[in-house]
């Protein structure tokens, strides 16, 4: 018995093929051995952690270390079989692995990209920037997966370099408003001085709700349903005042009136007061109040302060403060004076 093992050992010991076939099967076994600990080790482990994150992508490396163990594998074995022609299997083993470790990669970025979209992990990277960022990530793996291949292969890299080079600056000469747009773009969302519902004044007057960010341009829908398409280049460099921005979205109005002299004054602020408390539609904190700003040419000047919860329908509480306001003082006999101009006639012309 141990003669027939000794002899079957020494048989495949000098036997090229056989030790081939044996690395194959060697290869495989390893590999199943390794996509058993990854499913009943690691992705237990990583099932405990709050994030479904590290779960994805042990899901993808199981295959990719899979192949690549029965690359090696093959390797190993064409080495022994073909040593005198083994350099271009060689390679294209080579060729295999990068594509395998490529679209690895590939699949990595965008489970981490998406996952950070979803879960909102950081405001640089949501719904509207993601294809911005999963076409970077692909990009910087494509281009190190051409390096690499390259490589394997001894293709000289210098004069496509050069190429891209050159290529890259008149892109970029063409193309400058489209990337400053891009880069802007993505300072806004990092940076966040509005958002999407916020109710935003541009330095050139034009006011309504933020109903997109993207990467090239924000988008504005005024009041009058007009939507407002600006580049984000823009954007970047000018005043914008955010009207829903700070602690809390409320916004604050103001209704100015003028009363002739003579008028109650503590009458007048009372009236004030009880029309903005009348309405529903006021917040009672901040509470309404009422300052006399200033004795006018013709009037005494009062403001009224209120506040609302949706800084769009400043317009319509102003209307609607405003004609109350004034219904009651028709009623409370308060005059509101209005500018006049008397004309004297020092002389009629003669009659001839």
């Amino acid at each position: 018995m141990e003669t027939s093992i000794d002899q079957f050992i020494q048989h495949i010991s000098t036997n090229p093929f056989y030790q081939a076939c044996l690395i194959l099967i060697g290869g495989l076994l390893i590999a199943k051995l390794v996509n058993i600990i990854i499913s009943q080790v690691v992705l237990r482990i990583t099932r405990q952690t709050p994030s479904d994150l590290d779960d994805k992508i042990v899901h993808v490396l199981r295959p990719a270390l899979f192949y690549s163990i029965q690359l090696v594998a093959l390797a190993l074995a064409l080495d022994l079989v073909l040593p005198a022609h083994g350099y271009w299997p060689s390679l294209i083993l080579k060729s295999l692995a990068v594509v395998l470790w490529m679209v690895f990669f590939v699949r990595t970025v965008k489970i981490v990209l998406r996952t950070f979209s979803n879960e909102q992990r950081t405001p640089l990277i949501n719904a509207q920037t993601l294809p911005l960022f999963e076409n970077f990530g692909i990009m910087v793996v494509l281009g190190a997966a051409t390096y690499a291949f390259f490589s394997i292969w001894g293709i000289d890299m210098t004069a496509w370099l050069a190429s891209a080079g050159i290529v890259g600056i008149a892109v970029g000469f063409a193309a400058k408003d489209t990337l400053a747009n891009l880069f802007s773009g993505a300072l806004i969302i990092a940076d966040a001085p509005y958002q999407i519902g916020d109710v935003i004044v541009l330095e050139s007057g034009e006011r309504g709700e933020v109903t997109h960010i993207g990467i090239r341009s924000t988008r504005i829908q005024t009041l009058t349903d007009v939507e407002i398409t600006v580049p984000n280049a823009i954007m970047g460099n000018t005043k914008i005042i955010n009207e829903s921005g700070g602690p809390s979205k409320k916004t604050g109005v103001m209704v100015s009136v003028g009363v002739a002299y003579g008028s109650d004054i503590d009458k007048v602020k009372k009236i004030l007061l009880d029309e903005a408390a009348a309405n529903n539609e006021v917040c009672r904190e901040p509470a309404p109040s009422v300052r006399l700003r200033q004795f006018g040419a013709s009037s005494l000047d009062i403001d009224l302060w209120f506040w609302i919860t949706d800084p769009l329908q400043r317009g319509r509480m102003t209307d609607a403060l405003n004609t109350s306001i004034y219904k009651r003082f028709q009623a409370e006999n308060i005059e509101i004076p209005y500018s006049k101009q008397d004309v004297f006639i020092k002389e009629l012309p003669v009659q001839k």
